[in-house]
């Protein structure tokens, strides 16, 4: 399982120039599923996407002390399959190593859900 972290003070998705999710201060996840993962990469990634001190404290003004279940932030959370995608030979990339679909949407909503119960904002 990949998953690239990234601290926004606020983020949206359009589609077709339809936004589909929008947030405020929190971080961006894009996931992406290997065919070999299972629940056990997805309960550790949770754990730590919650628990990463990527934010600021205000009161002293330090970076990197609060993590964005301390700041109530927001998560926005999309589904990235090209995080697998190997260039090394050839001019196509390949994504054998991504999960088949079915897998990775099962594992995909795991994730979703397991961040939901955090209690914070979780927009797809």
């Amino acid at each position: 399982m990949r998953v690239i972290v990234q601290r926004v003070k606020s983020s949206q998705v359009t589609v077709d120039g339809e936004i589909i999710g929008k947030i405020g201060k929190g971080l961006n996840l894009l996931v992406g599923i290997a065919e070999n993962d299972t629940e056990n990469e997805i309960n550790w990634m949770v754990r730590k996407c919650l628990e990463l001190r990527l934010f600021p404290d205000l009161e002293t003004g330090k970076p990197w002390q609060k993590s964005v279940q301390e700041i109530d932030g927001e998560l926005l959370v999309i589904s990235q399959f090209t995080l697998y995608g190997d260039c090394k030979k050839g001019r196509r990339p390949s994504f054998d190593q991504s999960a088949a679909p079915t897998l990775a949407e099962e594992l995909y909503n795991s994730f979703v859900y397991k961040l939901k119960e955090s209690g914070l904002t979780v927009v797809l």
